[in-house]
């Protein structure tokens, strides 16, 4: 049987999900870190500052080599880059970056992109309706303009 949180002098539980597999709050429970778990976390935050590091020094390389040849600047750069983000994949947040990079590709290629013609004539009705709603507001504005000068306040001329 699995243990109910219950209050600090007997009684029953007070929350609505005591005993549905939510977490206790009470001070009692320990949660204990698994030392595996630790180490991830602790390889994958060294991964990801080796990553920036990396490229950090790919962009003084850029900045600080004085060579004639902008193509070799260019390649140190690069290569830093794709070095670095080759780093980041390694650890578990660059993989789920890399996961959720493939389904959003995926998603892409499930859209249903319109038609030219379908473009063509949604522009066209836009630029109509644009058209029509600023004649709208200019008369608007040209009557409120002729009623408050000419008829409230006589200023007309």
């Amino acid at each position: 049987m699995s243990p109910r949180a219950s209050s600090s002098i007997g009684r029953a539980a007070v929350s609505k999900t005591a005993g549905w597999g939510f977490e206790s709050l009470l001070a009692c429970h320990f949660h204990s870190i698994s030392l595996d778990l630790l180490m991830t976390e602790t390889t994958d935050k060294l991964k990801l500052l080796g990553a920036v590091a990396i490229l950090v020094t790919g962009l003084a390389a850029f900045y600080m080599l004085e060579t004639p040849s902008q193509l070799l600047r260019v390649g140190v750069l690069i290569g830093c880059l794709i070095i670095a983000a080759a780093v980041a994949l390694m650890s578990t947040q660059g993989q789920n970056a890399w996961e959720f990079a493939k389904g959003a590709r995926g998603e892409i290629r499930r859209v249903v992109w319109p038609t030219r013609r379908d473009t063509i004539t949604s522009t066209i009705i836009v630029i109509i309706l644009v058209i029509l709603i600023g004649l709208f507001l200019w008369m608007l504005d040209t009557i409120s303009f002729w009623v408050i000068y000419d008829l409230l306040l006589n200023i007309g001329e």
